[in-house]
């Protein structure tokens, strides 16, 4: 009796649309610092209340796509990862999010009827094992700020719902290895890590991941990027792919990375569609999609696997 056939996976969108339909509004800190106390509420105000309304949107646009798969952007809540002098929070960057509380749960709510599971990407600062002190305590702060917001969401903490990091400094795995247990249940409940270009290949992090039970995104583009392949066909591509699939609670929930080099797949740089997906693929349910074209790219693989 044949085998069933793998079921279509859920591709998914990163945080905004190539076309007009998803966009986040900021401000930078300079402006921010710029301003007295009561302009730095009304202008934080308007941009969280306009950037709930995006995020509204998106959750809507991905259900009425069926895309199940969303990166909620790392900066939807500019200034409220900042700190003081003294390490303070920002005050008033904290208040305003504070009244911002109801609509927060209604939107995460929406997420979850839709069925739309959801991650965050946090910027490449973020260095928790770095050798710096100074630079350990910010990566911390800036990314229980990001858990603070998926909490505020109603997010459950799991694999779920992800916080997504590279390896960070390089030559210190030993060092990201111990602190991963002691972080926060916050972070450490939706921690995952994925491999990187320079400093931690599949090798490097599978140990990490292994040892403390920490899901592994699998990226093969970056992959092939650093080991200088040929192809996504590289009997080492469906390795790693496997051995990723070992580090996650469920399995089902495997999650991996999927984009094309512009002139090959040795081109680092993201190309607008996909046009090439790695056969050790087949079988993941959950693929999220860094190409140019967002949702254009999404949904042409959706309507390629419908054919």
């Amino acid at each position: 009796m044949p085998s069933p056939a793998p079921l279509a996976p859920h591709y998914g969108l990163v945080c905004m649309t190539h076309g007009p339909e998803i966009r986040f509004r900021t401000v930078t800190r300079t402006r921010y610092l710029a301003l007295g106390e009561a302009e730095r509420q009304s202008k934080l105000r308007d941009i969280y209340s306009a950037n709930l309304e995006r995020l509204e949107a998106a959750a809507q646009f991905c259900a009425a796509h069926g895309i199940r798969l969303f990166r909620l952007s790392s900066s939807l809540f500019p200034m409220l990862d900042l700190r003081g002098s003294h390490g303070e929070a920002d005050e008033v960057a904290a208040s305003v999010f504070a009244e911002l509380a109801p609509r927060l749960r209604a939107t995460g709510e929406a997420f979850g009827a839709a069925g739309i599971r959801t991650l965050m990407h946090p910027e490449q600062f973020i260095v928790l094992n770095s050798e710096r002190p100074e630079v350990r305590r910010s990566s911390l702060h800036a990314l229980a700020t990001h858990a603070h917001v998926m909490d505020a969401l109603g997010l459950e903490r799991s694999a779920w719902n992800l916080l997504l990091l590279h390896g960070g400094k390089g030559g210190r795995g030993a060092e990201l290895r111990a602190l991963i247990p002691d972080l926060p249940d916050s972070i450490r409940l939706r921690l995952a890590l994925e491999n990187d270009e320079r400093a931690f290949g599949p090798a490097e992090l599978l140990p990490i991941c292994e040892a403390t039970g920490t899901p592994f995104v699998f990226d093969a583009h970056h992959h092939v990027v650093r080991e200088r392949l040929g192809s996504y066909e590289d009997p080492s591509v469906a390795e790693w792919t496997a051995r990723a699939r070992a580090t996650w609670q469920p399995p089902e929930w495997q999650l991996v990375h999927l984009s094309n080099g512009i002139d090959g797949p040795s081109d680092r740089r993201h190309s607008f569609l996909i046009t090439e997906v790695p056969s050790s693929y087949a079988g993941v349910q959950w693929i999220e999609v860094e190409a140019k074209g967002k949702e254009e790219a999404v949904l042409a693989l959706m309507g390629r696997g419908r054919q």
